[in-house]
């Protein structure tokens, strides 16, 4: 039964920096492909970042700098390390997990909601 849960979202001023978790379980998660999204109010969901199960890396360019994909196998967890946030990052984050043994289209989380205001 695959499971895929975010955490860590919360309430943070400009400037500063939060680290979310999508945690996955019911699936080999050292083969998985493990992307980040956002959604903020009255837009489309957007693509962030992606990390493969080699470690390798990629972001949209509004992030590139201040955003860190890493994975930890052991924990069956993803990060995604959020430093000098912007009001502009606020959304509610989801990750999205893929694998050969998994459904073409993936799996979502539940996501978790990020604010970043004074």
């Amino acid at each position: 039964q695959v499971q895929v849960v975010e955490s860590g979202g919360g309430l943070v001023q400009p400037g500063g920096s939060l680290r979310l978790s999508c945690a996955g379980s019911g699936f080999t998660f050292s083969l998985a492909t493990i992307a980040w999204y956002r959604q903020a109010p009255g837009k489309q969901r957007a693509w962030v970042g992606r990390i493969k199960d080699d470690g390798w890396t990629v972001y949209t360019d509004s992030v590139k700098g201040r955003f860190t994909i890493s994975r930890d196998n052991a924990m069956n967890t993803v990060y995604l390390q959020m430093d000098n946030l912007k009001p502009e990052d606020t959304a509610v984050y989801y990750c999205n997990v893929q694998s050969r043994t998994l459904r073409p289209d993936g799996y979502w989380g539940q996501g978790t909601q990020v604010t970043v205001s004074s």
